[in-house]
């Protein structure tokens, strides 16, 4: 039951982030179509008219900010949001969830726990499945498998948050590229008009050359602002997980030691009939033989 919830989950949460794409990327074409038909550079920008928001920072931007920079932008809005949803307390650490899984061990003991928690997803549900799983009844091992398994949910979730950090670091550069390959564009002009172009056309060509960069700007320093944020919920999360899983470990220990115990008196209940038969066959052995 708790594996077809998971499953079921997993399929909705597939096919929300296939839709929030599907959107974005039906943006961007607009946004491309809209300006491939308004045309390039300063041609679309009458003379002695103040250009708007669209024109000056979009379609004068060129394929770099259209192809490249705003996709990466749309993208950022998507990690984001994506992220707001998936890394949350309710969600990777539910309040007093080592409390829950320790009473459940008491309650039912350890041979029960792991399915009573396969269809939860927090981070300490996880790890103590894992633990008990591969735990193959030692207690250090237990222990040991249960600090890998959040070791490794936080690795999984640093990669995660990865990407935003991927695109702060890489959009400013390609804002520069833009920038570069911009102003390399306009000193051909310059050459081919003689080297004396109008003041308002330099102007105006500097300017186109700088919307790379703007983009780029504008892309990184969200990305790399809310990369740290989620960064630093991870490790606060990843902590407070650590000290509910060390809740569990007691309970854990004491429910082993019953076990064996309990295992300890079954095996002392079979020996008993067969030490008693072993005396008996004693006993018969040294009875003298009647002559």
């Amino acid at each position: 039951m708790g594996f077809k919830i998971k499953k079921s989950n997993m399929r909705n949460s597939f096919l929300l982030k296939a839709l929030v794409l599907v959107v974005l990327l039906a943006a961007v074409l607009a946004v491309i179509v809209v300006a491939m038909s308004g045309g390039f550079g300063t041609g679309s920008v009458q003379a002695g008219r103040r250009p708007t928001f669209f024109e000056q920072f979009i379609i004068a931007g060129g394929a770099i900010v259209w192809f490249v920079l705003l996709p990466m932008s749309l993208i950022t809005v998507y990690l984001v949001a994506e992220h707001c949803l998936s890394i949350r307390r309710r969600k990777l650490l539910p309040d007093g969830i080592g409390r829950s899984i320790g009473g459940m061990i008491r309650r039912f003991g350890l041979g029960q726990i792991e399915a009573r928690i396969a269809g939860d997803n927090d981070l300490v549900s996880l790890a103590t499945a894992r633990a008990l799983a591969g735990g193959r009844g030692d207690w250090f091992r237990m222990r040991n498998l249960l600090g890998e398994s959040l070791q490794d949910q936080a690795s999984r979730l640093f990669r995660k948050i990865e990407w935003l950090n991927l695109i702060g670091n890489v959009s400013p550069m390609v804002g520069l590229f833009g920038t570069v390959f911009g102003m390399i564009t306009l000193f051909n002009d310059i050459v081919a008009a003689g080297g004396e172009p109008k003041m308002a056309q330099l102007a105006r060509g500097i300017s186109i050359a700088l919307v790379t960069t703007f983009w780029g700007l504008f892309v990184a320093i969200p990305a790399l602002a809310v990369h740290g944020v989620f960064r630093n919920r991870i490790e606060t999360l990843v902590n407070d997980a650590v000290t509910e899983a060390e809740i569990l470990m007691p309970e854990i220990r004491r429910d082993l030691v019953r076990q064996r115990q309990a295992d300890a008196g079954r095996i002392a209940k079979i020996g008993q009939p067969v030490g008693e038969i072993a005396d008996k066959s004693k006993k018969t052995i040294d009875e003298p033989i009647p002559s």
